[in-house]
């Protein structure tokens, strides 16, 4: 039966068509508009909208006789506010789980240890656990007595006890489930035929009734019993403690964990798995087993995963000296999974795309992302597993932490200047645009509806940014006296963003309240500086001023500390000693200044003579940055000397976005009638740039991936915010002039790039090798550029290159190339890569990627058919976001003038929604749907009327629920 809410929002599109006012149009699209404000509405309005109100009360009319029969008028979820956290009146001292894994159902004792944490009473309070309502409740008792059906309720998401007795007591409750009919891939499921949990943030629910918070530790002790033939290996956290066989054929094994973890932290595997072993020696002289399990046809895949791993132990040991704490850790590699990687106490689950590489598959893009996010989930084992949340508002005290660690083991393995570019880039491309839209949230967000929706790259990636705040204040050892004192306090505990921030603090004896308002407000700090040099004096003031727009229920916005790291170059390019006036001290030359006003002055001496500006080295905090009265000759000058190279890969950026918005706003304003006229009349693409990128194509002090990032053109997202009302296909075009223009004038200079970065004849690829992997990346950056060319030659070339590539980055790029061109080769590259590589998974994910995200005009109808092509599965959570989410990137099929791109994403949505709630809520919270507000007005209008039908389903989750309800808000 439809919900209240659901049935008038169901005759939103009928009086959207009627309604003439833009504040009854803003009303009608609120998805909270029931009958009762309808009714309520046309009584009180006194618009003048006659239209309006005749469908305004023609629909009432028409929906009422059926909402009168509903009891309640609306039934959308209810927030959870950060506000209201108080501790729960139990704990749990020991857990013991025994699992019956069948194939019809399973069933799931468990033995609760529980210990009172409630002031002393007469009565005692009543006990609420956590569950859902697919769980088959077989009996509950206490201290071994059955409770009778008067002392406990049972709804769809409690099971509530009543009359406990004083003190400490055992609970103990069976409950049967059904892990194969779990679609969710959260809690226990079967993937590939082997069972499996993902338990992060509120999986364990499913599993049994318990108290499913992350305050909630304990120790446990795990029983798994299964088929022997069917599941040889099971798996569960910490160590071995007895292992045995059963009756009929059936084998179990007894796991105890001894390290008190939250629930969200249990794991099981139970299957058919090969294993590959190896040994660490810890800086103590203690051997940890390491074992990865996979299918078997995967085994030989995981050496690459495994080095990575040891790497990540040996750099945690030298860099913050922690050491792991058992004597075993366990990888388990599955196909389906939600997740990149989940941190498990000692026995991590993984999403195999980011496990199992081979140079014949996997590219060197593939290669990084395994090595860092191995890193990432062991280096989760003290920050979050032996430090946790308080409670899941404080996601980023973990996840933002770890992020900010593997970030730097990441740049340590590899190049740090590269690795720094790269995480910036994702940071602008997708965090900023998240901050800038419908579901902007702080790091520490104050409520939600569904806590999986909040697993974002705001947490993640800016949460990982502010840690580097502290890094860059108090320099790297002062943090790490910080990272110290912040295990030696709560070690063992669930504690919050605070206690840390008061870690960093005590440490280093530094007042660091300021912080807090990065935790508490969202949006992006916009940044400005305005340099003014006084030659009598040789002083140089610079004038700098922070706003934050307002965000989705904030307003109005605190100045933010914001340590900006800056530098000063000479007319021939060598970096100046830095004077602050007030300041004693030797001179450096970048210089950390402290930001925690609206608006501040800060005063260099000494200055011989005008300096170019280099400012926010290093990308010093998350902000967009403008530099007032900077010159494109200035930006040219910093591109060629600046000793930063992150600000030496910005000056380029900054150039590139600057043109991207002049011919932007070109082509929209000029009456020319063909687009490339108009941007010629408005100047096209400046020599200054064309020189610029060819000076850093041809540079001898760089290595290719930095060119190849240095020359790349900001992502289209990076400009969406910055102009008004933005016309997505219109900023494509403008994109691709100016790419083919590039192309046309660089050409020598890349056709040689690609000549002097071919593999030698007999190369092997090298998994990590540097040197490599940055040839591979200019090399592959200018075929694409050159395929831009729409020339013959370059497509019959690429062709020939998927066809002889020794590896897959070098096969995937050339096919890259072809996928935007309406050539023959394409399709014949595509058929050819499809054949070969037929039978392996992840190289398919990426053959289904680069079709979906192509800008092929009518590709729509190539998208739909790839739905229905034995590659994909609706099921597999990779599978989906190959498909929609490169989807949603290509500009000329999502936002195509007609709307189709944005049903086409809505019925995905609605049928992936039906089947895993997070995989549903994660594409709609990719798309431009999010952003709507920024974009033209007739678009803006077509996503509304989508987001509006996807309101309106019946059993929609409250996944989709919370992201659609907010963005229409917006």
């Amino acid at each position: 039966m439809q919900s209240t809410a659901r049935l008038a929002r169901g005759c939103t599109p009928l009086l959207l068509k009627h309604t003439c006012c833009s504040a009854d149009r803003q009303l009608l699209l609120n998805g909270a508009f029931s009958h009762l404000k309808r009714k309520q509405y046309i009584q009180q309005s006194q618009h003048s909208c006659k239209g309006f109100q005749h469908v305004l009360r023609a629909s009432a009319t028409t929906v009422a006789p059926v909402l009168e029969k509903q009891e309640v008028e609306m039934a959308a979820p209810n927030p959870i506010y950060r506000k209201d956290y108080k501790p729960t009146p139990y704990l749990v001292e020991h857990v013991y789980l025994d699992f019956l894994l069948n194939e019809d159902k399973s069933t799931v004792k468990s033995k609760l240890s529980m210990t009172p944490n409630y002031e002393n009473s007469s009565s005692t309070p009543k006990l609420e656990l956590d569950g859902r309502k697919d769980l088959t409740l077989i009996s509950v008792s206490v201290n071994g007595k059955a409770v009778s059906e008067a002392d406990y309720e049972r709804t769809d998401k409690k099971l509530t006890i009543n009359n406990l007795p004083q003190g400490k007591f055992d609970l103990e409750i069976v409950v049967d489930i059904k892990p194969q009919e779990n679609t969710s891939l959260e809690g226990l499921y079967k993937s590939g035929g082997n069972f499996c949990t993902q338990c992060e943030a509120e999986g364990f629910r499913g599993i049994t009734y318990f108290l499913d918070r992350p305050d909630v530790m304990a120790k446990y002790t795990t029983r798994i019993e299964a088929d022997a033939k069917a599941y040889p290996v099971l798996l569960g956290n910490g160590n071995v403690l007895e292992k045995g066989s059963a009756a009929a054929g059936r084998h179990f094994v007894v796991w105890e964990d001894p390290w008190p973890k939250p629930c969200y932290l249990f794991a099981l595997v139970a299957g058919d798995l090969a294993c590959q072993e190896d040994v660490f020696h810890t800086v103590s002289g203690r051997d940890i087993t390491l074992r990865i399990y996979t299918e078997a046809k995967d085994i030989h895949n995981v050496s690459w995963a495994m080095d990575s791993l040891k790497q990540a132990m040996k750099w945690d040991e030298e860099t913050f000296g922690l050491e792991y704490d058992l004597d075993l850790f366990n990888i388990v590699a599955v196909s389906d999974f939600n997740m990149g990687a989940m941190e498990n106490k000692s026995l991590n689950i993984f999403n195999s795309r980011l496990v199992i590489a081979s140079p014949s598959t996997s590219t060197d893009l593939d290669y990084s992302r395994v090595e860092g996010v191995v890193a990432h989930e062991y280096f989760h084992n003290w920050t979050g597993n032996r430090v946790t949340c308080r409670d899941w508002f404080q996601l980023t005290l973990k996840e933002g932490l770890t992020v900010f660690r593997d970030q730097e083991f990441s740049s340590d393995m590899n190049s740090r200047p590269v690795k720094r570019i790269e995480d910036v880039s994702r940071l602008r491309t997708a965090q900023f645009t998240e901050d800038a839209g419908s579901m902007a949230h702080p790091i520490r967000p104050d409520s939600y509806i569904k806590m999986d929706n909040f697993y974002t790259l705001t947490v993640y990636e800016k949460g990982a940014e502010i840690v580097r705040l502290y890094r860059t204040l108090l320099g790297k050892d002062g943090f790490r006296k910080g990272m110290d004192l912040y295990f030696k306090r709560h070690d063992g505990q669930a504690v919050t963003c605070d206690d840390f921030r008061n870690a960093m603090a005590d440490a280093n004896k530094k007042d660091l309240t300021s912080f807090a308002a990065w935790y508490g407000q969202a949006g992006t700090p916009q940044v400005k500086v305005s340099p003014v040099y006084d030659a009598s004096g040789r002083t140089l003031t610079l004038k700098v001023s922070q706003h934050i727009p307002a965000t989705p229920g904030q307003a109005h916005k605190k100045p933010v500390p914001i340590p900006l790291a800056v530098g000063l170059l000479a007319s021939d390019g060598s970096e100046m000693p830095l004077h602050l006036k007030g300041e004693a001290g030797e001179a450096a030359t970048t210089k950390v200044l402290l930001v925690e006003e609206a608006q501040q002055d800060f005063v260099f001496t000494e200055v011989p003579e005008k300096p170019v500006l280099s400012a926010l080295r290093d990308f010093s905090a998350p902000v967009k940055l403008q530099v007032e009265g900077q010159t494109d000759a200035e930006l040219v000058f910093l591109l060629a000397h600046d000793s930063d190279p992150f600000c030496r890969w910005e000056a380029g950026q900054t150039l590139l976005r600057a043109l991207l918005t002049t011919l932007y706003h070109a082509a929209r304003d000029q009456k020319e009638p063909e687009l490339e006229d108009r941007l010629a009349a408005a100047g096209g693409v400046p020599e200054s740039v064309t020189s610029a990128l060819g000076s850093l194509l041809t540079s001898k002090d760089l290595d290719g991936m930095f060119i190849a990032a240095g020359i790349s053109l900001p992502a289209a997202t990076e400009l969406i915010g910055d102009i008004p009302n933005i016309d997505p296909l219109l900023l494509h075009n403008v994109r691709k002039y100016v790419v083919k223009q590039l192309a046309a004038r660089l050409r020598p200079q890349l056709e040689a790039t690609v000549k002097q970065n071919e593999s030698a004849p007999g190369d092997s690829f090298v998994p990590g090798e540097f040197d490599q992997a940055a040839r591979r990346a200019v090399k592959n950056k200018a075929l694409g550029y050159l395929s831009a060319l729409d020339d013959p030659a370059v497509h019959a070339d690429l062709l020939e290159r998927t066809r002889s590539a020794t590896n897959m980055t070098d096969q995937i790029s050339a096919l890259a190339g072809l996928a935007d061109s309406e050539c023959p080769e394409r399709k014949t590259a595509l058929e050819e890569l499809y054949k070969q590589w037929k039978d392996d998974s992840l190289v398919m994910l990426k053959w289904i990627a680069l079709q979906a995200g192509a800008n092929v005009p009518g590709n729509l109808k190539n998208v739909e058919k790839l739905v229905e092509h034995p590659a994909f599965s609706i099921k597999n959570p990779n599978a989906c976001y190959s498909l929609f989410l490169s989807f949603l990137r290509s500009a000329v099929n999502f936002h195509a003038a007609d709307g189709s791109g944005y049903k086409f994403i809505a019925d995905s949505v609605l049928k992936v929604d039906k089947i895993n709630r997070q995989v549903a809520a994660r594409i709609v919270s990719s798309s431009a749907f999010t952003a709507l507000k920024d974009y033209d007005l007739e678009r803006a209008q077509m996503m509304r009327e989508q987001l509006t039908r996807i309101s309106a389903e019946n059993g929609l989750s409250e996944n989709v629920f919370e992201i659609v309800s907010k963005s229409l808000e917006s």
